[in-house]
């Protein structure tokens, strides 16, 4: 399972709460655990494990790891393969971790126990459960889904006409400081760009034109494209730079500071913290 898993939601189907993971890559681990209460609120961790003795379960879970997982144990996978279904066969979610590597799923021992898998083994399990139980966790996994682009949407769009706003106060001081008052239009453009082409390389480590050859399908621009956390980012550096135009730092330097700055706030916005920050925009 991915690290950072931190961003918590939940959803309900037939008024049982599930919890969701979010990982770090984007993928969603939910609840197994929450499902197999729907079953019974007693033993939930016995209900996985009857639903992993079956051949069929074994043989989808080691797919699903050798097409999602490159360092799945396969040779640990047959030895339990050929064991499934028997009698005597037992696999917890645990041993399958241990045994294979497995990273589809994660379970947590002691008093808060829990097993989460991704979505696509918990979509599974809850249609082992009942396949009318499984529709209403998709049913409102997806208006969760919904949710939180409808959040982003809002959010990229703010952040993206804050950048905008920053932009007038960077091109005053480019005004005041940096062009000349008799200096032909054509020459104060080339001035504009390359200062707004400093803070791209220091963002996105390359200049407008050289995203427009990247990217030659591309509808919009490099700003266009940036995530939520680059706009945020951008729109604080833009008042970083025309405070430092103001101050007379030369342009190399300028761009040395801007991408130190551009860097931390990333981090910051990357973690744990700065991501649940932004899910609240």
């Amino acid at each position: 399972m991915p690290k950072n898993k931190n961003l918590k939601d939940t959803i309900f189907a037939k008024g049982t709460e599930i919890t969701v993971i979010s990982g770090k890559e984007g993928n969603d681990y939910i609840s197994l655990t929450d499902i197999a209460k729907h079953k019974t609120d007693d033993s939930p961790g016995y209900v996985i494990q009857n639903w992993m003795r079956n051949r069929n379960v074994v043989q989808f879970l080691g797919l699903w790891e050798r097409l999602n997982n490159l360092k799945f144990n396969c040779l640990e996978f047959e030895a339990i393969e050929n064991e499934a279904g028997l009698n005597n066969f037992v696999l917890t979610p645990k041993k399958w971790i241990e045994k294979t590597g497995a990273i589809g799923m994660t379970s947590k021992q002691g008093r808060y126990a829990a097993t989460f898998a991704h979505s696509d083994i918990a979509f599974e399990f809850a249609s082992w459960i009942s396949p009318e139980f499984k529709l209403y966790i998709i049913k409102d996994y997806q208006r969760l889904k919904s949710d939180e682009n409808s959040r982003l949407s809002i959010g990229w769009n703010l952040n993206r006409t804050l950048a905008k706003i920053n932009y007038r106060i960077h091109t005053d001081a480019i005004k005041d400081v940096l062009i000349p008052p008799d200096i032909a239009p054509q020459k104060q453009n080339m001035t504009y760009a390359n200062e707004a082409d400093l803070l791209n390389v220091a963002l996105f480590g390359m200049t407008a034109k050289e995203w427009r050859l990247a990217n030659p399908d591309a509808k919009g621009n490099i700003r266009d494209e940036a995530s939520l956390q680059q706009l945020i980012v951008l729109s604080n550096m833009e008042s970083l730079n025309a405070e430092f135009i103001r101050q007379g730092l030369p342009q190399k330097e300028r761009l040395l500071r801007l991408n130190a700055s551009a860097k931390q706030m990333m981090r910051s916005l990357l973690d744990s913290t700065g991501i649940e920050r932004l899910k609240q925009l």
